[in-house]
């Protein structure tokens, strides 16, 4: 059966999944096809940039890719793809520097009005780059919990549909990640 002879979006990724594995590569495209919005998604919600979500989500599938055969069938392929999505996404997050550009063109600020520090900028700048790269260096399941929640925005309901995890859990392991996280930042002071 050709890959694109069925619908991505009601086809058994388990059935996909065996075909990629026998070898026929080309079945891989069905679950990019359903998946790709949503890994977009997550990764532009964390990295804030399209450009560099879709960068993000091009690796995010190669290395789904290469790792489909370690895909445990316990939870749904789009949770385990979008694990994948929230380490990469992550650790290019917390990779680079965020660069504040001064407009030339803006208007002086009005007498006693206080003019855009650039110290400041740099400031939060670095902070901003120590934090993204103290939740990088978080654990797993930490880290991706805590990224989802705050670099995505995601409510805890949709945390734990993404991860297949009960709501409960997600709870716990996101306290125990903002406390890891805080210890983190804390001891770097």
């Amino acid at each position: 059966m050709p890959a694109g002879s069925l619908r991505p979006e009601v086809v058994d990724e388990r059935v996909v999944v065996d075909r990629v594995l026998a070898g026929e590569r080309e079945a891989f495209r069905i679950l990019v096809e359903r998946e790709h919005r949503a890994v977009v998604r997550i990764c532009y919600r964390i990295l804030g940039n399209l450009h560099d979500a879709e960068d993000a989500a091009q690796e995010t599938f190669v290395n789904a890719f290469r790792a489909l055969p370690s895909w445990r069938r316990d939870g749904p392929f789009g949770a385990w793809l979008a694990r994948i999505a929230v380490r990469i996404a992550t650790r290019r997050a917390a990779g680079r520097r965020t660069v504040e550009w001064l407009d030339p063109a803006a208007p002086e600020p009005e007498a006693g009005g206080a003019a855009p520090d650039p110290l400041v900028a740099v400031v939060r700048s670095e902070a901003a780059a120590h934090l993204r790269g103290a939740v990088a260096r978080l654990e797993e399941p930490y880290r991706g919990v805590v990224a989802l929640r705050f670099f995505a925005d995601l409510p805890l309901a949709e945390i734990a549909r993404l991860t297949g995890r009960p709501v409960p859990t997600v709870k716990t392991q996101l306290r125990r990640g903002l406390l890891r996280l805080r210890d983190a930042v804390e001891g770097a002071l």
